[in-house]
């Protein structure tokens, strides 16, 4: 007579218990997907003009532990803090002139728990600085020495404002003109850029290398990778508005490289990436292509997260100088 109830009550303390696993699964899994922390303390010596191939444990890079920068040394660089367009945020960055005064610059961007300090990062400034470029390069918020706000990244969803307070920092405090001013970013650093070009079309050219294409399918993938259930995807992002008021999913690349039509764009991708799959730079290309732009590509073979550079540097100078030099006109 009373087994119906029973059976209900039993049935909604089922879905009770449930729900409330699936959000506490949901919340750590957002916690180690998207805390910072300091920046590698391998990379602590590193900068323009003292570099090593190393990764955040020191050992060399994809193995080149022959790898010469010396090459691609800078002038020591000039700090400088730039604001980001997201009031009260404030970036770390290094500016290194070219010996000519009105040389194009180019903002050179990190990826996910990084710094401008990752040798990732210096490389390829320093192969732009040696072919008569100026770079600026900036430290992301949450990341390296810049505004620490809750110590998570959002994807670019947030970081894009600061890649373009470091675009206004060079329009108004050293009077470069727009289409003489480039973004280049690697991991994170290329989504955000080319999140930020999608909403300043005054940028004049992207180069993107190994860019997620649409957070959503980038997490499911990472939670794969880790062994997580892919089904927390959802519950990773609603944790994500809840707890920090960080949208993942308001905007991705995918959505922005839709707006770069008539700008310069080069989209790179290591083969071999296991940390973000291949397929993303080509979802990258074929949203390009369905908005009418015909992006530049290059994709690696055997090559991983990040890591063309090191594994065919010459090509990579030559071809991430040569879309420069068309983009901003030098």
């Amino acid at each position: 007579m009373h087994r119906a109830p029973i059976l209900l009550g039993a049935a909604a303390a089922t879905i009770t218990v449930a729900v409330v696993g699936y959000g506490i699964a949901s919340v750590i899994v957002y916690e180690r997907l998207t805390t910072i922390g300091p920046c590698p303390g391998a990379w602590g010596a590193n900068n323009p003009s003292h570099f090593s191939m190393n990764g955040p444990d020191g050992a060399p890079l994809a193995g080149h532990d022959d790898f010469d920068t010396a090459p691609y040394l800078m002038p020591s660089p000039e700090d400088v803090r730039i604001r980001s367009r997201t009031a009260g945020i404030e970036l770390a960055g290094w500016f290194v002139a070219a010996p000519d005064p009105g040389a194009p610059v180019v903002v050179v961007v990190h990826g996910r728990g990084a710094c401008r300090r990752d040798p990732t990062a210096l490389l390829p400034a320093g192969m732009l600085h040696r072919n008569g470029f100026a770079v600026l390069m900036v430290d992301l918020r949450e990341h390296g020495e810049s505004t620490i706000e809750d110590g998570h990244f959002a994807a670019g969803t947030e970081e894009y404002q600061d890649i373009l307070g470091a675009w206004d920092w060079l329009r108004t405090t050293r009077s470069v003109a727009p289409d003489r001013i480039g973004l280049a970013g690697v991991s994170l650093g290329a989504a955000t850029a080319l999140i930020a070009a999608g909403r300043e079309p005054g940028v004049a050219g992207v180069w993107a290398d190994s860019s997620h294409a649409d957070l959503p399918e980038f997490i499911r993938d990472e939670l794969a990778r880790q062994g997580y259930p892919t089904f927390l995807d959802i519950g990773a992002v609603v944790a994500g508005r809840i707890l920090h008021g960080d949208d993942l999913a308001a905007v991705s690349p995918s959505d922005s490289v839709r707006e770069l039509a008539g700008r310069q764009l080069f989209i790179t991708h290591g083969e071999a990436d296991v940390v973000v799959d291949v397929r993303h730079g080509r979802a990258l290309v074929a949203a390009a292509h369905a908005s009418g732009a015909t992006p530049e590509t290059w994709f690696v073979p055997g090559s991983g997260h990040t890591l063309a550079m090191v594994d065919q540097a010459s090509e990579y100078e030559r071809r991430i100088v040569a879309f420069f030099r068309i983009a901003l006109r030098r």
